[in-house]
């Protein structure tokens, strides 16, 4: 795909719009080499994971777009580690979580069941409303507490 354009939905997705004007929701860039070539091999991806573009070097976008695309790739890297479950976070959809992490206390809303999930056995990700990833490394490593909150949903 040569030319393509992103955008923000409602529920600020973003949303990539390709050559031919097909509109593809909920997409991600993922860089093939965070640390090492950060800038390069960049590829924005479906919800399912299938690679729509790739872009072989950040610095050929235009300046909106690479903005948008560091933006996203702020978000889908910034992952605090959730410690502690605080309260507890109602069945409904969507639900509001009280959370403390390693970079202090927060709020945010999970849209569904969907939204947590299991990486590997004891590793779990929750993501809100908004994209961001949060992490739990460990599930034997919460309180008794949390793991039972954390066993409502998965």
């Amino acid at each position: 795909m040569d030319t393509f354009k992103l955008e923000r939905d409602s529920r600020q997705h973003l949303v990539l719009i390709d050559g031919d004007g097909e509109r593809y929701s909920d997409v991600a860039p993922v860089r093939a080499f965070p640390l090492s070539d950060p800038p390069h091999a960049v590829s924005i991806c479906d919800k399912d994971g299938k690679e729509l573009v790739y872009i072989d070097s950040l610095d050929e976008l235009e300046p909106a777009t690479r903005a948008m695309v560091e933006e996203a790739l702020g978000q889908r890297e910034f992952v605090p580690v959730i410690l502690k479950i605080l309260g507890n976070p109602p069945r409904t959809e969507p639900s509001l979580w009280h959370v403390e992490t390693d970079r202090g206390c927060t709020s945010f809303e999970v849209e569904s069941e969907d939204s947590i999930y299991r990486r590997e056995p004891r590793q779990v990700s929750v993501v809100d409303v908004r994209g961001i990833r949060y992490l739990i490394p460990d599930t034997r490593k919460l309180d008794k507490h949390s793991q039972r909150v954390l066993d409502r949903f998965l």
